[in-house]
């Protein structure tokens, strides 16, 4: 009677090792298809525009304040470093669109400047925020 009282509770163990697996998979699997957003660091004021459409595929903003700074990536950038730190972006995930988020008081030099850099790093459709009015 005692061997047939181990083989009984030896049936009734079940193995979670596939289960475990299957998890880890689809962990990996989630981590890896994420997006990120690469947000440009800053607040800006953005003029106010009537027509307007959104964009929902854009994964790098690029920041002009009102003084000329330019931010990308949480961090301050030269003009000059733009499109390197664009391609490195884009290295990282790929992207068909940015977003320049400028400031109602930006010169209109340096965001010409900007989107020339834009260019310059490979991005063909830029898009320019504005606040809704």
């Amino acid at each position: 009677m005692a061997r047939k009282r181990i083989r009984e509770d030896e049936e009734a163990a079940i193995d979670m090792t596939p289960m475990l697996d299957i998890v880890f998979i689809m962990l990996i699997f989630f981590i890896v298809t994420t997006s990120f957003v690469k947000e440009a660091g800053i607040e800006v004021n953005k003029p106010q525009a009537t027509n307007q459409s959104t964009q929902k595929s854009a994964n790098i903003f690029i920041a002009v304040t009102g003084n000329g700074e330019i931010w990308l990536d949480k961090r301050r950038v030269d003009i000059e470093r733009v499109a390197a730190n664009i391609e490195k972006l884009l290295a990282e995930q790929p992207s068909e669109v940015v977003i320049v988020q400028a400031d109602k008081d930006a010169k209109h030099g340096i965001v010409v400047k900007v989107m020339d850099a834009i260019k310059d790093a490979g991005i063909d459709r830029i898009s320019i925020a504005a606040a809704k009015g």
